[in-house]
């Protein structure tokens, strides 16, 4: 068995018909981790929708009631970037569930995978980019609630900016601190908020990275903590440099008590919404990279798995079955 937990339901298939976004892959991860040995039966978990309290941690109460009356309009609709059903409403509030349980598997057991969730595009009143609920911003702001947490890092490795995460939990700066350069160099990383060190007891405090194609969506990427804002074509080696200073420099002035890893699949070099050339073993070594980070901070991490949108699905699901090799090498 592995040593961490599996959040998995059947139910986790978007029900979106033809699209470029791979419905079917949470159903694919699942039966490869099974027959490549990789995962056993017992090794996965099942979990509960979130209760429509949860998604008003973060949502409005009227964007949450237009998504349960299906009175969304044509443009909001058309920026969700999938088409609205009932269906579709159900399966975000369950991936939403998938990422609570797994941020508490974590806190109790070190690590746990969602296999799902990292919709990182939804904004507190609107749905974007195929994100139609921020079920990452609705799990920490859940464990801070229950008393769990009031420090959370979310490390987003998607090849597309997280722009809701961004918006959900702004970076808070001090006059003469400015933000990083939009420039992709190391030496941004640097220009990380010194008021992070000023911790407000019992307050809810959330340090942000994001290291994405700097010319791709979304057009506006409004500011993280940290944002690392790559070329095109970046590679292997450039791209895990990259990290590793992020992760260097964001916790030398944060250390979360609970760490929130976005995994997309889609910095892939064959990927069709991407334009960075990373490897699927370069992918994994990104994995590991952060994983260890995790483990030898004694920091427990929560995985979601975001986006991924390669030209062979096989290749997405390689990569997402890697993050939990990468987890299991790491943390057994």
């Amino acid at each position: 068995m592995l040593p961490f937990k599996l959040v998995y339901s059947d139910d986790y298939y978007l029900p979106i018909g033809a699209h470029v976004f791979p419905a079917q892959k949470y159903r694919l991860i699942h039966k490869r981790l099974l027959e490549s040995g990789l995962a056993e039966p017992e090794d996965f978990i099942t979990p509960k929708p979130a209760q429509d309290e949860d998604i008003l941690l973060v949502h409005t109460r009227e964007y949450v009631q237009k998504l349960k009356t299906g009175t969304l309009s044509a443009e909001e609709e058309q920026q969700m970037e999938v088409p609205y059903s009932p269906e579709l409403v159900k399966a975000f509030w369950l991936a939403a569930g998938g990422s609570i349980l797994a941020a508490d598997l974590a806190l109790r057991e070190r690590v746990a995978c969602n296999i799902g969730g990292g919709f990182h595009h939804a904004f507190p009143d609107h749905g974007e980019g195929f994100c139609v609920i921020h079920d990452v911003a609705v799990a920490i702001k859940r464990m801070h609630q229950e008393g769990k947490i009031t420090r959370a890092m979310t490390v987003d490795c998607d090849v597309h900016n997280g722009n809701g995460t961004a918006v959900i939990f702004p970076p808070k700066i001090r006059p003469g601190h400015p933000l990083p350069s939009a420039s992709a160099s190391l030496r941004d990383v640097h220009a990380t908020h010194e008021d992070h060190l000023l911790h407000e007891a019992g307050k809810l405090e959330v340090f942000t990275i994001s290291l994405h194609q700097a010319h791709n969506y979304p057009m506006y990427k409004p500011p993280s903590s940290i944002d690392i804002n790559l070329p095109d074509g970046t590679n292997d080696d450039e791209y895990l440099g990259w990290l590793e200073q992020s992760l260097s420099s964001a916790f030398r002035h944060f250390e979360p008590e609970l760490l929130c890893y976005i995994a997309g699949a889609d910095p892939y070099k064959e990927d069709q919404l991407g334009g960075l050339a990373l490897t699927i073993e370069g992918l994994k070594k990104r994995d590991e990279l952060v994983l260890n980070v995790a483990k030898t901070r004694n920091i427990p991490v929560m995985i979601t798995y975001a986006g991924g949108y390669a030209r062979r699905v096989e290749d997405t699901v390689t990569i997402h079955c890697n993050t939990v090799l990468a987890a299991k090498e790491v943390f057994s």
